[in-house]
């Protein structure tokens, strides 16, 4: 229930803080389990985000096992359809919880269920593909050992920006990998090198990589460029837009700056936060507006949106 409410919440207002997202097979986006999204980890839980409103169907995904420490966490992460996987520096004594975890994930694709995993591990703020985990290979030959025709899909996320509000960003799919392509008749470590071979050919030529310091070429890469006819039309939104917003939006970025001092998860708290309590905000201005000038200032709730749109139009989309 709390997962079907906040796909919903998060396609309606995604648009208002990702200015373009581009992807080059769109009808991927359609498919069903059994699944599994074999990702690069470039920008936190934001990564979820993304995949799950953009799917249509439920995604479940893996994520770093300390976030469960917490019962009550780890009861809301539960119910967001997300399961714990724990690295050996995390703790050796909680291992043991990823093979629950993989077999809650086998369940899953007997149901025709898709599963995020993040082929990397960890999340960083970088334009460039890091060395594959063991894991993604572990879960699929579990998988297709159990006789599940289960699909792999390579999917590359790219970032115009990792601190902007309002970015483009591109999503490319690489082929999928199915059990035919492993060579079964070798070794254990020869099948999981064999798969994790394939799965960096794909990742690699799907994640864009460029030096942090490239601005230019990710100004060449991800800025999308707006007709003086649609800045001319969205020039007055955009700045009731900024005036609007500017009072939740940058206490919003400074809090987080000083909590996580623009570490990896800075941008996903930072849209996190946003895509709650924007709407709070929006009402909260409409009844203010009417306690003003009246009922007819309600309609503030309905501009609003609109005005964020609007501005995205006019800022920057690269560092």
């Amino acid at each position: 229930m709390l997962y079907s409410i906040l796909k919903i919440w998060s396609r309606l207002l995604l648009p208002l803080y990702v200015r373009h997202i581009r992807t080059d097979k769109p009808e991927v986006l359609g498919w069903e389990g059994p699944l599994l999204l074999a990702c690069n980890h470039p920008n936190s839980f934001l990564d979820s985000v993304l995949l799950d409103t953009l799917f249509e169907q439920p995604v479940w995904s893996l994520a770093r096992g300390d976030a469960f420490r917490n019962r009550l966490v780890r009861r809301i992460l539960h119910a967001l359809r997300i399961l714990p996987v724990y690295r050996t520096s995390e703790g050796p004594e909680n291992l043991h919880i990823n093979y629950r975890t993989f077999e809650s994930c086998l369940l899953l694709f007997q149901k025709k269920g898709i599963v995020t995993i993040y082929s990397e591990a960890k999340c960083t703020n970088e334009w460039r593909l890091r060395p594959l985990r063991k894991g993604t290979a572990r879960l699929a030959m579990q998988t297709w050992g159990a006789g599940i025709p289960l699909k792999v899909l390579p999917v590359s996320l790219n970032y115009s920006s990792y601190y902007r509000y309002g970015k483009n960003l591109i999503i490319r799919f690489g082929e999928a990998i199915e059990s035919t392509d492993i060579p079964w008749n070798e070794s254990e470590g020869k099948r999981h090198q064999a798969f994790n071979e394939k799965l960096e050919r794909a990742l690699r030529s799907g994640v864009i990589e460029l030096d942090k310091k490239d601005a230019e070429g990710r100004r060449n890469i991800f800025h999308r460029p707006v007709s003086p006819y649609m800045r001319a039309i969205t020039f007055l939104p955009a700045v009731l837009g900024w005036l609007l917003h500017a009072p939740l939006y940058f206490p919003i970025r400074a809090l987080v700056a000083i909590a996580s001092k623009y570490n990896d998860h800075f941008d996903s708290i930072v849209a996190g936060l946003l895509l709650l309590l924007a709407p709070l905000y929006w009402l909260g201005l409409g009844y203010l507006g009417t306690t003003i000038w009246g009922v007819g200032a309600m309609s503030m709730v309905l501009i609003a949106p609109i005005a964020v749109r609007a501005l995205l139009m006019w800022l920057p989309q690269t560092d």
